[in-house]
């Protein structure tokens, strides 16, 4: 258990947002969750949108036609890393869309699967959840064993 609150406390830091602090006897999914959610996914999206920024920046300034093919193979590398951690984003961004539509639906926080609660904690690790663990769980399981 422990384990689990660190990665939640992981992603939050690294967004500067505190852990959400449930009361006693409240709703699941109430206005104040669905604030601090959103709160999370812009907060998100805003920092990746800004890495998009700084990339499409360093590109730019630094390209350069180097007569060294090893220079420009060490360059075109780089950039080509830069470029799929960039598309790996990209996808991240439309999961973050999704999930602020169902906030905007209200659906957000319950599983596809099974329509059960996902759970804060969770939520908090990974704000893209779409299902809850024990969803998760049998889905990976038949993915390593149907490939």
């Amino acid at each position: 258990m422990p384990r689990k609150k660190a990665a939640t406390n992981a992603t939050l830091e690294k967004l500067g947002i505190k852990p959400y602090a449930e009361k006693k006897g409240e709703d699941y999914m109430n206005d104040a969750q669905y604030e601090h959610f959103r709160n999370i996914l812009d907060t998100w999206k805003k920092q990746l949108m800004e890495e998009v920024d700084r990339t499409v920046h360093h590109m730019q300034d630094e390209a350069a036609n180097f007569p060294d093919p090893v220079d420009r193979a060490s360059q075109e590398e780089e950039f080509s890393l830069e470029l799929r951690t960039r598309d790996r984003e990209r996808k991240l961004l439309k999961k973050i869309s999704q999930s602020i539509v169902k906030i905007d639906e209200e659906e957000y926080g319950f599983c596809e699967s099974c329509s059960i609660e996902i759970g804060i904690r969770r939520l908090e690790a990974r704000p893209t959840a779409e299902m809850c663990i024990d969803c998760k769980t049998l889905d990976e399981i038949k993915e390593r064993q149907y490939g």
